[in-house]
């Protein structure tokens, strides 16, 4: 092959490009495996256009499933879904780095372009470090949460399925992929047994929270300690939002969902707990303590809300991420104040930025309102049903109202495709298609425009 050739290969394979075509890989080959006999209880093939669901929703880490994860899947199964919901949760660069580092292979300049791409890391320095240093935390996480959870499924469940239990459980609250294995009890009944369990409770929304925030956060956190006022401002930006989008959420449906007629047998400890646990998990984990279906309008509305905003960037959640919507609320801000720039604890945000995240917002909610659109219309079903399984699907959160395993195949497609979206990024898919060639340094003359 000439030289020329192999240049334009390359330049053809850039980092969005490899991204978005990996995934992709991961989640055929992944949907091949779960259609084999050996991975259904029965001993069946299994639809291929199911599989492939399922395959997606475990690399995007959504949670979304036609069949009940216990009683469809075997345990070879289940073990293809914890692998894809691993490698899709730390991202495939991630990993194929981690076996290059110990085959003691050589990691070239552009492995390091991909890896900071994939985790988004703010710079190219340290990148094998800060490599190692986020596989060491997601197993040291990953290892207590399954430790804290044996103690409550092993009497349970006995030794061997508690332990696999815990396991799972871990790493799929760890990664935001909100699949579950109790089915065993009630199908798709997710958590909601342990709805009362403080210990349940806080290990996954711990898991859930940790795992969200973004592998640029936890090194900046690390790194700097205590010393909050040098934080970068992502990093700030992140720890801020996401108290609001926890504490807001949380004081909602405690004060008002939980005081309706429907939910009047609970006690105000439960309450406290559902109201804890639902403002976490719409943010990309999927699980739940209680029965969305039996929620008030308002509280569906807000729960799509959160499972559209997702977590952080370069975590293993979805959404649109909340440096997005922090970037989108303070330029409304400075223009309500009437200010040239947006601030922010005293840094001011490029304005490329906000044009991104202007972008990114407008691509979800056209798909998701076009998504749930085409599900109303091809099911027949309400449009606010149709919403929130869409706004779970492009969120990558995997919460539903009991509509998703009832959907046709082309349905199903449907969701597939909002779920990979989700999971590789907009603005990923947007650079994916693109001409990398294409650039265009001339800049036309301004003329102002009139809004409002």
């Amino acid at each position: 092959m000439s030289p020329r050739k192999v240049s334009h290969r390359r330049r053809w394979f850039t980092p969005s490009r490899v991204i978005a075509l990996g995934f992709l890989v991961i989640i055929l080959l992944g949907g091949l495996l779960l259609s084999l006999p050996i991975s259904s209880r029965d001993g069946s093939f299994t639809p291929f256009i199911e599989s492939l669901m399922t395959a997606t929703s475990a690399t995007c880490v959504t949670g979304l499933v036609a069949y009940d994860t216990y009683t469809h899947w075997s345990l070879f199964g289940q073990m293809v879904i914890l692998v894809l919901i691993q490698v899709g949760g730390l991202g495939f660069v991630t990993i194929a780095i981690l076996i290059n580092m110990l085959r003691g292979s050589k990691i070239g300049l552009r492995q390091r372009f991909l890896m900071q791409e994939s985790v988004g890391l703010p710079q190219i320095a340290g990148i094998l470090r800060a490599t190692s240093f986020i596989l060491r935390c997601a197993a040291l996480f990953e290892g207590i949460g399954a430790l804290l959870l044996a103690t409550q499924f092993v009497p349970r469940y006995g030794l061997l399925r508690g332990v696999w239990f815990s396991i799972f459980h871990s790493i799929s609250a760890f990664c935001n992929a909100g699949f579950d294995l109790m089915g065993r009890d009630v199908p798709y009944s997710s958590l909601t047994d342990f709805v009362a369990n403080p210990l349940v409770n806080l290990t996954i929304m711990a898991l859930i929270i940790i795992g969200g925030l973004g592998f640029a956060v936890w090194t900046d956190v690390y790194e700097r300690r205590t010393r909050l006022h040098t934080y970068r401002l992502q990093t700030k930006l992140v720890l801020s939002t996401t108290a609001i989008l926890l504490v807001f959420p949380f004081l909602f449906f405690l004060l008002y969902e939980f005081q309706l007629p429907q939910w009047m047998g609970m006690s105000i400890g439960d309450k406290i707990w559902a109201s804890l646990f639902q403002s976490v998990t719409p943010r990309t984990a999927g699980f739940n303590t209680v029965d969305y279906a039996t929620f008030s309008g308002t509280s569906l509305m807000l729960t799509i809300v959160l499972m559209l905003i997702g977590g952080s960037p370069g975590s293993t959640a979805g959404g649109v991420k909340t440096t997005t919507v922090a970037a989108i609320f303070l330029s409304i801000r400075s223009v309500l104040r009437r200010k040239p720039d947006t601030e922010a604890f005293g840094r001011r945000l490029d304005e490329e930025v906000l044009g991104r995240a202007t972008v990114l917002v407008f691509l979800y909610l056209v798909l998701f309102l076009a998504g749930g659109a085409a599900l109303s219309m091809l099911e027949a079903v309400p449009l606010n049903q149709a919403l929130f399984e869409c706004a779970s699907a492009i969120g990558t959160v995997g919460l539903s109202l009991g509509l998703t395993p009832t959907l046709s195949a082309p349905s199903h497609l449907i969701l597939t495709f909002l779920m990979y979206f989700g999971r590789v990024g907009g603005l990923t898919m947007i650079y994916a298609l693109a001409n990398p060639n294409e650039t265009s340094p001339r800049r036309l003359p301004v003329e102002r425009v009139i809004i409002g």
